[in-house]
């Protein structure tokens, strides 16, 4: 590969688990990558070890959201990779998409509660390229066929660490249980969303928003074995689906290399060997979060904001044993009941994300009295 065609990198959430692993894609592959910036949140000893193993300067690596909104928009690059956890991602996204650069979006929170912001800043139509597993399997498969083909888009779920739990029994989960995840190690927030399933339901207001299907044509089904990543069904009855064994280097890679796949990330499937893949409908008595995302993605405007910043807040209550596992849909609920969307802004956004939290935040305190 030619000096020139060497991209230069910036790395936003380096020292979190999809930052971490695009280093070491990058480190397998130096004669393609440069990285010019790193971006973290509270772990700066890693941060500078990463930035020393790459010959770095320290002063190209930055913390919290708002300095690494400062970095995209300083250092010029060819490829942001957001990999920051949440909605505080946001700005970062927009700063990295005026720049033109190319934008590895792993934040999906930032689409998510951006929606049409975010759509608004590309300057090009191919410039936001998806790093979560299931949308970069989507967009691989979508490239067999043309828009007006597709039927429907079926985004896989494992099912999270409660597969198979009845509503009643959710009650008594444990935050350990809850974060025990039997296929992805993730951060807090993203392993209870993915044992919540609202994990799955931003990842369809996510799928909708990058690939313009509209929301009764995205659906979801429990593949435990994650291995196939998501599918696509055209309107000839064909089904195309991704499959690769659940490793998040290979859409890191895909993304900081786009369109081109780069050698070697990873070994692939092992056809010697026998298989059994399964797929089970979604339980939306136990798991009711895909659907109630779904109707917040319709309406549009501020509400997938709202319905992430309530969740947040149910989250880390959670974890802090405030309220049990089910109340998380009930906090989320009620802050979308009390919402009234108005025109989208930036300003807009975060002002209706501070009035989320402080809604979810009485309510979760009005359950302990």
């Amino acid at each position: 590969m030619s000096e020139a065609s060497r991209r230069r990198i910036i790395i936003l959430g380096s020292t979190g688990s999809i930052g971490t692993q695009a280093l070491d894609v990058i480190h397998g592959h130096p004669d393609r990558f440069d990285v010019v910036g790193l971006a973290a949140g509270s772990n700066r000893d890693l941060a500078y070890q990463q930035a020393d193993q790459l010959g770095l300067g320290h002063d190209r690596v930055v913390f919290g959201a708002e300095d690494a909104t400062t970095l995209v928009r300083e250092v010029s690059s060819d490829v942001v990779l957001n990999g920051i956890t949440g909605s505080v991602g946001l700005l970062p996204t927009l700063a990295a998409l005026e720049s033109g650069a190319t934008l590895a979006l792993a934040n999906k929170e930032s689409l998510i509660v951006g929606g049409e912001l975010v759509l608004n800043a590309k300057v090009r139509d191919d410039q936001i390229v998806p790093v979560d597993s299931e949308h970069s399997a989507l967009a691989q498969a979508l490239m067999a066929g043309a828009h007006s083909e597709v039927a429907k888009l079926i985004v896989t779920a494992s099912g999270g660490p409660l597969r198979g739990r009845s509503a009643d029994s959710l009650a008594s989960v444990t935050p350990a249980e809850a974060l025990a995840h039997p296929t992805w190690d993730m951060g807090l927030v993203v392993t209870t969303n993915s044992a919540t399933l609202v994990n799955k339901g931003l990842e369809v207001i996510e799928a909708h928003l990058l690939f313009g299907i509209p929301f009764d044509q995205i659906e979801v089904t429990v593949h435990p074995q994650s291995v196939v990543h998501s599918l696509v069904e055209f309107h000839d009855g064909s089904t195309l689906a991704q499959a690769s064994p659940p490793d998040m280097r290979l859409p890191i890679a895909w993304g900081l290399s786009w369109p081109d796949r780069i050698p070697g990330v990873m070994p692939g499937i092992d056809w010697s060997q026998s298989h059994t893949w399964t797929f089970e409908p979604l339980d939306e008595v136990a798991f009711p979060a895909v659907s109630m995302a779904k109707a917040a993605g319709e309406r549009g405007g501020t509400f997938p904001a709202v319905f992430n910043a309530a969740n947040e807040q149910a989250v880390y209550a959670f974890h802090r044993g405030d309220i049990s596992l089910p109340t998380i849909i009930e906090v989320i609920s009620h802050t979308l009941e009390h919402h009234d969307s108005g025109e989208m802004s930036v300003e807009a956004v975060l002002e209706a994300e501070r009035v989320a939290r402080e809604r979810a935040d009485r309510f979760i305190a009005s359950q302990g009295s």
